[in-house]
């Protein structure tokens, strides 16, 4: 059995070792500094309760991932219902250091269609961006490898089809 104190610097290094993914993960369904640190800190807190009983048996990558894309797809729910009541169903979307390098239109331009997919289709292309395999995909989503194939087809084209309509912008 593991002291608190031991148990503590674990986590802190795993924590050093996977900011770069959760950073990742918030910046794909949060656009907001101050709502991204909020999150960011969700999923934090979620990671350290449930690190006690991470089963060695599974990538410790594939369930950073799945607390993290979780824990955010709550958080853009909970959110989004907050601010449909605070703003009156109006919708801001601002661009910040997660924006592509300047210069490179199309790179945006997937950017903004990737912002109005689904949240789950968001997960799954952001995971299929970073070249896991429908495999790790599938375990990190918790669905099939034949759904995770299905719905990246179906999400590839959404975004050929937006950048066929706006090609001309």
């Amino acid at each position: 059995m593991k002291t608190s104190k031991e148990q503590e610097k674990e986590f802190l290094a795993f924590l050093e070792n996977y900011k770069r993914l959760i950073t990742k993960v918030s910046g794909i369904y949060c656009h907001d500094i101050e709502e991204r640190k909020d999150l960011i800190q969700e999923i934090i807190i979620q990671l350290w309760k449930s690190f006690p009983r991470y089963d060695n048996k599974y990538p410790i990558s594939t369930w950073t991932y799945r607390i993290a894309i979780n824990v955010s797809i709550s958080f853009l729910r909970k959110n989004t219902s907050q601010k449909k009541v605070r703003e009156g169903y109006r919708v801001e979307v601002q661009w910040m250091e997660f924006d592509p390098p300047p210069g490179d239109e199309r790179l945006d331009m997937l950017y903004r269609f990737i912002d109005l997919l689904k949240p789950i289709d968001k997960a799954i292309i952001m995971l299929y961006l970073e070249e896991h395999s429908n495999k790790e995909i599938a375990e990190i989503m918790g669905m099939s490898k034949s759904n995770v194939s299905t719905r990246k087809l179906r999400i590839k084209e959404t975004l050929k089809h937006h950048f066929e309509t706006n090609k001309n912008e």
